[in-house]
This record gives structure tokens, sequence and C-alpha cells, in this order.
């Protein structure tokens, strides 16, 4: 489903559900101006267009005991489509690695990695990071704090989400 199929419904829709991905059927309807019957078919286009990828719970990190984040800049020896890939699947395998971005620039890559401590991060490097094959450079930065994390995306102009008086 191309962006330009979106009409102001179904970015309402997308908004509502990244407020709360809980919501039922009837709710969601209610909250965008729908009945439920219509607005479950456009869910499931929206899901099988590949729009909605998946529905998950955000959980705090320190909360369940990894409170460092780390952010690595890489750089590969040479930049080939074959030695992108493979660092991109390798990457892909290792649960540290929350978010890990394709760069332009003086870096090839950009990843945020979470970890419980010094320790658990040094342990990372050398047991993982360090012994790819191509890997030329890594430069880490240590988060000191989180001054804003969203999960939600900034849908474009999805019309503001009508409340009803039994919202909170």
């Amino acid at each position: 489903m191309p962006r330009s199929d979106l009409d102001a419904i179904d970015r309402r829709i997308l908004v509502a559900l990244q407020e709360d991905a809980r919501l039922t059927v009837q709710q969601l309807a209610e909250r965008v101006g729908l009945s439920a019957s219509p607005c479950a078919r456009r869910v499931r286009l929206l899901e099988a267009a590949g729009v909605i990828k998946a529905y998950v719970a955000v959980v705090d990190q320190v909360a369940v005991g990894l409170p460092v984040s780390v952010f690595a800049s890489v750089k590969l020896e040479r930049q080939r489509e074959e030695e992108l890939d493979r660092f991109a699947v390798a990457v892909a395998r290792w649960p540290e690695v929350v978010d890990c971005y394709l760069m332009t620039g003086q870096r090839d890559y950009l990843l945020r990695i979470v970890v419980e401590d010094l320790a658990a991060y040094e342990r990372f490097l050398k047991d993982k990071l360090t012994r790819l094959d191509g890997v030329a450079s890594i430069e880490s930065s240590f988060a000191l704090g989180q001054v804003k994390r969203a999960s939600a995306l900034p849908i474009p102009s999805a019309l503001p989400i009508p409340r009803t008086g039994r919202d909170p």
C-alpha cells in the first residue's frame, strides 16, 4: 500500500494504534469515526500491505536490568555489497543490538547496543563485534541519559483523533 493510498482514516487508525495497540476493534472504530466492520477491514489491509508490521510492548530497558546504551560507529575495510550484507546478517543475530543503520559519511554503520554494564559491553566487543571479518574500526559513545525516545512515527496529514467523554 503506497503512502499515497493512505487516506485520512487510515492515518487516524495508525495514530490511534501507535498510541495504544491494545485497543479493541470497537474502541478503535469509535476513535476514528467508523463502525467496527469497516475499521477491522482497514486494519487487516494495513497489516497485509506491511504498513502495520507488528504489535509490540515497549519495555523499559532500565527496569529489566539493561541501563547502558552504547552507540557504536563501525567502519568496514571495504564497502562492497557482500561485505555490507555479511555485516548486516551478523548484527541481525545479536540481541544486544537494538538498532542498526547503514550510514553515509565517515562510518558505515551506527548501532545502538543495550547491555547491563560496562563489562557486558566489553564482552560484546571482544566476543562479537571485533571478531567480524572486515571491521576496520569501532568508535563507541556511551549515552549519559535519554532525553527522548519515541516508538510512534509522526504520521503526516493525520487528522486529530476525536475524543469521546469516556476516553481518559
